[in-house]
């Protein structure tokens, strides 16, 4: 019984650790999520700022911007857990992003792959953005 209890308890952790882009440990890469709405850049976090939401560790380029954050968490959240849109929008498929490609789109952050020759913002942008912002709710 202990050990089905051990194997219930660590797969529900990992589960829950799933349902989010937490590389470098931190949503977004640990760039500051309020700085993509108010400086229109994404800007790296800094240590000396940093809160959680919903489990998720959250790093800030300022003090302002932690304000702002902890005052509405749900309007700067990144959207798809913080993974790539379009890649939860075509395929269902949780892929890391690049924290300077992004979009907002209806007052919501999306981020986005961005490597090589694989862009996947111009994918979104070229595809109808509204019908995958959808599709990427959906999924």
């Amino acid at each position: 019984m202990k050990q089905l209890l051990f194997l219930l308890f660590f797969c529900n952790i990992s589960l829950v650790g799933q349902e989010y882009n937490l590389e470098k440990g931190f949503i977004a890469n640990g760039y500051d999520v309020v700085s993509y709405f108010t400086d229109g850049k994404p800007k790296e976090g800094n240590n000396s700022f940093l809160t959680s939401y919903n489990g998720v560790k959250l790093k800030f380029s300022s003090e302002k911007n932690l304000k702002l954050f902890k005052e509405n968490p749900k309007k700067y959240f990144p959207q798809c857990g913080g993974f790539c849109a379009y890649a939860i929008a075509t395929r269902s498929e949780r892929k890391e992003i690049n924290p300077t490609t992004f979009e907002i789109r209806d007052g919501k952050l999306y981020l986005f792959y961005n490597k090589w020759f694989f862009n996947k913002l111009e994918s979104w942008l070229d595809e109808k953005p509204d019908l995958l912002k959808i599709k990427a709710t959906e999924n």
